[in-house]
């Protein structure tokens, strides 16, 4: 069972910018296949994200997002860094994280989609999307 019967396709931008939680401005472009973790405040499988290791997510280039940075506490002790980027989340249709997507910057699609519960069930959700 999945948490999404079937991405939606649509388009992904080839490059993004968004506010650091310091507030320092960042611009990337989108490389290879990026996962792209969508999080919320107050969110036990949001917190259970960024305080896990992403290793088995290591052949794909890892973007955690949120939409707001209301609390500055939420996230201090994240093991990766999480950048603040409404229009990003816009831009891919994310309207209620926690909500992952998986970009293809070669084609600049949306290749797979899902909510999120946390590492092991994105894991077996993108498995397509990593080597073995």
């Amino acid at each position: 069972m999945r948490s999404i019967d079937a991405p939606r396709p649509r388009p992904a931008p080839q490059f993004f910018s968004a506010l650091t939680l310091q507030g320092e401005r960042v611009r990337h472009d989108f490389e290879g296949l990026t996962l792209l973790i969508a999080i919320k405040s107050n969110c036990e499988g949001c917190r259970d994200i960024v305080n896990s290791s992403l290793d088995e997510f290591a052949d794909l280039h890892v973007l955690i997002v949120s939409a707001t940075n209301d609390d500055d506490d939420e996230w201090h002790d994240s093991a990766h860094p999480i950048v603040v980027a409404p229009e990003l989340l816009g831009e891919l249709d994310i309207k209620w994280p926690p909500f992952y997507v998986v970009i293809d910057a070669s084609t600049q699609r949306v290749v797979c989609e899902g909510v999120v519960f946390g590492p092991d069930q994105i894991r077996e959700e993108i498995a397509a999307f990593i080597a073995p």
